[in-house]
């Protein structure tokens, strides 16, 4: 089998579209985006601004392919660094696609729809609907969160916060992502 015919690991990255490019995140998780596809990895992204600029600009700078999962309601613009573009018609089909078509998952800086991106994808794990794949809060954003939602939320299962995995630098984010075979 040739190069070009190799499967290669889809990440979904979920994060705020209103992040610009110099807020010193954008700037973080465009380096770490570049590692990412450095290891083989294609992207899934929702949009084509934001987190979701900064993870296609790195993907593609470092060789990796990135679709985008847009809402048909929304321009692309000529700009983007899309290297596909996939149509939704409403957000729960593009959510959908985002979450069936990974094997592996980061929630970058966002806010309340990166939230509902990130529990959609949380529960499916926790509940097992989904086959167990990483699910990676990157940022120092989430501690807090996640530290909170452990004390307070009543899960529908034990094992809920086992799927998560909290990363604060590049290295955890890579090693997370090094275990995911092919």
């Amino acid at each position: 089998m040739t190069d070009c015919m190799q499967p290669t690991k889809i990440i979904t990255a979920f994060g705020s579209s209103r992040i610009t490019p110099k807020d010193a995140r954008f700037q973080d998780v465009e380096v770490l985006s570049e590692k990412i596809a450095q290891l083989g990895w294609s992207g899934l992204v929702g949009g084509h601004q934001g987190m979701m600029a900064a993870f296609s600009h790195g993907m593609v700078k470092g060789g990796g392919k990135v679709t985008g999962i847009t809402l048909e309601v929304f321009p692309t613009p000529p700009n983007n660094t899309l290297t596909e573009e996939k149509r939704a018609s409403d957000f729960f089909e593009r959510m959908q696609m985002l979450i069936e078509q990974a094997q592996a998952y980061i929630v970058l800086p966002g806010g309340l729809g990166t939230l509902a991106e990130f529990a959609m994808t949380w529960d499916l794990l926790a509940i097992r609907i989904l086959e167990q794949r990483p699910l990676i809060v990157y940022g120092v954003c989430w501690k807090p969160l996640i530290e909170t939602m452990q004390a307070q939320l009543v899960m529908s299962v034990d094992h809920g916060f086992e799927s998560l995995i909290c990363c604060e630098t590049h290295d955890e984010v890579l090693a997370a992502l090094v275990k995911v075979k092919d």
